[in-house]
């Protein structure tokens, strides 16, 4: 546990250092979309992105806890860096597949932070449809919502159109095309990836291969989903006891009291049901698949409560967008409908 704190610790100060808000609002107009600078620091000197590659393959072979409690800050801090598309969902399909040749290849330049990765997942139809097909080793399609699919160097992509296969493709390969998209959460760049009759590597997989991604998606997310929503908390918190009304603060005026309670309430519930997940998964758990349905649930309806309370309570000011709590209801809308929404992934739950 110490070891831990102290991870998340060297994170939130590397954050910090990196410029805070000023520096996320600076990243997300840069080319690419992401801070690349605060993705070095995090790489190359606190080792994020080895976090969950094993030791033969120059990693730090820790458990998804680590990379659980990383997410978490920068969950915080909204730092747009390629932790989560690279080193948790483009990573994660490559130690799932359990394919050696694939894994020597690439994890070592994912795991010391010289390459990323992102992967391509869903098509028009949805999460549960690759958009993408495979023959005879050449992909046809478009992968939709590839998260840092602008500035990946390698696309590990799951194509149909029957049992879901995984293939490696260069970013810079013939018959690619990658178009930023629009979006919500400004923090978080999205892009459509297109395939035409692109060679790739078939890389070995369990027929489980999308199941076992999405535990581990809606795992992680949670955790990154209650940073932001301790974040959106503290700030209201901070806003409430700083503005005064009648005389007052406004933190002091019962009715806000309540709701900050509420808030208090749904962010420590998120922490526990994150918390079980993670372990679930951290331990291969036979319930992992269901805990995690259940975080992406509870924390995705909690996020969007808590920051759209944190909205309310700000006033006019909170809808503006100079102030730092919009992104954080930006991120909550987007976050909620990433793998399958909430409703979908509540139809696993037995529990």
């Amino acid at each position: 546990m110490d070891e831990l704190n102290a991870l998340i610790d060297a994170v939130r100060d590397v954050c910090r250092r990196g410029g805070g808000p000023a520096a996320v609002r600076t990243a997300i107009t840069a080319q690419g979309r992401y801070d690349a600078e605060l993705w070095e620091t995090l790489a190359t000197q606190i080792g994020v992105a080895a976090l969950a590659v094993p030791e033969q393959y120059d990693g730090a072979d820790a458990t998804v806890r680590e990379s659980a409690a990383v997410l978490t800050v920068l969950g915080e801090t909204l730092s747009p860096v390629p932790m989560f598309s690279s080193a948790v969902l483009a990573t994660g399909a490559l130690l799932i597949s359990g394919d050696e040749d694939a894994s020597a290849r690439l994890l070592p330049g994912l795991a010391a932070g010289e390459t990323t990765a992102a992967l391509c997942w869903t098509g028009p139809a949805g999460w549960d449809t690759p958009g993408v097909h495979a023959e005879a080793g050449l992909l046809t399609g478009t992968a939709e919502y590839v998260i840092d699919g602008e500035t990946a160097d390698t696309f590990l992509v799951l194509a149909g159109p029957d049992a879901v296969t995984l293939h490696e493709v260069a970013a810079s390969a013939p018959g690619v095309t990658v178009t930023p998209l629009p979006v919500l959460d400004p923090t978080r760049p999205l892009a459509r990836v297109s395939f035409d009759q692109t060679p790739s590597q078939t890389v070995p997989a369990p027929d489980d291969l999308v199941d076992r991604l999405r535990t581990l998606a809606w795992a992680l997310l949670s955790a990154e989903q209650v940073g932001g929503a301790a974040r959106a908390l503290e700030l209201t918190v901070e806003h409430t006891t700083s503005r005064k009304q009648f005389g007052r603060e406004l933190a002091s005026f019962q009715a806000l009291k309540h709701a900050m309670a509420d808030m208090y309430m749904l962010v420590e519930t998120m922490r526990s049901m994150s918390a079980a997940a993670v372990d679930a998964v951290a331990s291969g758990a036979e319930n992992a698949a269901e805990l995690a349905a259940a975080a992406h649930v509870y924390c995705s309806e909690g996020y969007v409560a808590v920051t759209g309370e944190a909205i309310q309570l700000h006033g006019g000011i909170g809808i503006t967008a100079e102030h730092d709590i919009g992104l954080f209801f930006k991120r909550a809308q987007a976050d909620a409908q990433f793998f399958g929404a909430p409703h979908r992934a509540a139809g696993l739950i037995t529990l």
